[in-house]
């Protein structure tokens, strides 16, 4: 009789073995789905006879067991591939960052700016051939107050997408923090299913992997499997998920950014006091920083890893100006020159700078200023072509100890900048005829000379000099080689994603005619067990018939 209970477990075996095949079946498109396979064993023999001077004692087996049904993954695999995708997506946004900072350069559908630098110097080039010419005068403020029209129209353009990055960081978060709860939730209902050591949650585990691959695309992250199945996740390097409780992701507007910009930070480790409604209001972030965004960018260290942190870094935490190029080659290397939008922002605001205290200069100083010629009309810079729209400008972020936030700042920025409202009413008023009635050539020479002077780089780390007129083509050159990097860098990315994703599949990915064999082998292994059934039914039936008669 005993016969009857080893084809019963093959029945049994053979039909869960099937369920997990049609199981792999139904699932082949489904997103996150990880290949389960049946292990299967033999019963606990039975021992007829112990004879010790035999080979074998005399036994007979029970059945086949099945043992259980596990995941098929490759532990270095996910890492690599967890790693590279937050690094493919680190590289995908800085290069689209790029993208975006060529078209508010607007050198992609059409050279805007840079024909207005040029209109500018063909004015000034028109000018010294007839400078008491009211037509070259007019021509000249003109030309000047479209220069700077559209040179405020390209950085207003920066800072519009500067804003429009910042507007996401806040979502990036939520997601991050949605992500961790979620995987807290399945550590909980994991080992509840797993406690009793007969089930394997495989497809809570499915969806938990998932989470941790959607999750390596916002930044770097570390995890480890405990014996009772939760895992707990670093994000950062800082406790994200622990076994009972998730450290959320919080964002300051206030604290950090001189401009608003969302600065994310570990909600446990900020400084907060007790307000009397029973809340809590952050008072401090200083030590609870998600990033120290001066870090060198380096994949020997990791820190080019995760969308939020390309996010932060292209971003910036200010808009820039000249000050942070010439005030403190540290300070720009360690906060600007990684940002490509504030490093831009810097080097064009540096350029307009140039050029507008560079003709302030020469006006000022001309024969022709008309406060030479009548001394009663004022002072001589009352007659300059840029004035400062705003005269308390004052610095709103710590560049060094010798300028902190409060420092009032001095010099032109397209921020602070107008044209001289005497000279757009009156564009003849500066009439470059010196006081004895000649033509101001001086003055003119000089502004000409000033636009083809190569004395100015585009940054400190820069030693190639250029003039006005070619400033800006470096720029742009800039800004398109870099982009080139960044582009070859991420393809590379996802060359490197897409080799190490496939060999994953090849582990865990469902195939179709695979499954298939099992379920030809499995639904024979069934056939077979339920005809030995038979047979020894009937052999069974035989014996009971031959002894009964």
């Amino acid at each position: 009789m005993a016969n009857l209970y080893v084809g019963t477990s093959g029945l049994q075996t053979s039909q869960n073995a099937l369920n997990t095949t049609a199981h792999n079946m139904s699932n082949v498109d489904t997103e996150g789905y990880t290949r389960q396979q049946v292990s299967q064993g033999t019963r606990a023999y039975q021992t007829l006879e112990r004879k010790y001077e035999q080979i074998s004692w005399k036994q007979i087996g029970t059945g086949v067991n099945y043992n259980n049904c596990k995941q098929v993954r490759s532990d270095f695999l996910d890492l690599s591939f967890r790693r590279e995708t937050g690094r493919a997506a680190f590289y995908d946004v800085s290069l689209k960052a790029l993208e975006e900072i060529e078209d508010q350069l607007q050198e992609m559908n059409g050279s805007e700016f840079a024909d207005s630098l040029n209109n500018l110097w063909v004015s000034v080039q028109e000018m010294a051939k007839d400078p008491c010419s009211a037509v070259t005068q007019s021509s000249f403020i003109t030309r000047a107050n479209e220069f700077l029209t559209r040179a405020k129209s390209v950085y207003d353009g920066l800072v519009a997408y500067q804003e429009n990055m910042d507007s996401t960081v806040k979502g990036m978060c939520d997601t991050i923090n949605k992500y961790g709860d979620r995987i807290r939730e399945l550590n909980e209902e994991i080992v509840y299913i797993e406690s009793g050591k007969q089930e394997s949650a495989n497809d809570l585990r499915d969806e938990r992997n998932l989470l941790l691959d959607q999750l390596s695309e916002y930044g770097k992250i570390e995890y480890n499997e405990d014996v009772f199945g939760n895992v707990t996740v670093l994000f950062e390097g800082s406790t994200f998920v622990t076994s009972d409780h998730v450290n959320h992701l919080a964002i300051d507007t206030t604290l950090e950014s001189s401009v608003g910009y969302a600065t994310p930070y570990w909600e446990y480790a900020a400084k907060t006091v007790d307000n009397r409604d029973g809340s809590k209001t952050v008072v401090s972030i200083e030590g609870a920083h998600v990033y120290d965004l001066t870090q060198n960018i380096s994949t020997v260290t990791n820190t080019d890893i995760g969308k939020l942190r390309s996010i932060l870094l292209a971003r910036g935490d200010h808009n820039a100006t000249y000050h942070d190029i010439q005030e403190d080659q540290e300070f720009y290397n360690s906060n600007i020159a990684q940002s490509v939008i504030m490093n831009v922002q810097a080097e064009f605001d540096q350029m307009v700078h140039h050029i507008m205290t560079s003709i302030n200069d020469i006006m000022e100083q001309a024969e022709s200023n008309p406060a030479f010629l009548d001394k009663s009309m004022g002072d001589a810079k009352d007659f300059t072509l840029f004035i400062c729209a705003n005269e308390e400008d004052k610095l709103t972020y710590d560049i060094n100890k010798n300028m902190p936030a409060g420092t009032v700042l001095t010099g032109f920025t397209i921020k602070n900048s107008q044209i001289n409202p005497k000279l757009i009413q009156e564009p003849t008023l500066f009439t470059f005829r010196t006081i004895d009635g000649n033509e101001d050539n001086t003055t003119t020479t000089l502004l000409k000379e000033a636009f083809t002077k190569e004395q100015y780089t585009l940054n400190p780390n820069v030693t190639t000099r250029n003039s006005f007129v070619t400033y800006y083509n470096s720029l742009v050159s800039q800004v398109a080689n870099s982009g080139d990097v960044y582009n070859s860098i991420k393809e590379a990315q996802e060359q490197t994603v897409s080799s190490v994703e496939a060999a994953r599949e090849q582990i865990l990915g469902v195939s179709s005619d695979e499954e298939l064999e099992f379920m030809i082998m499995f639904q024979n292994a069934y056939n077979a067990s339920s005809r030995y059934i038979n047979v020894v039914s009937e052999m069974l039936e035989h014996l009971v018939t031959t002894l009964g008669s």
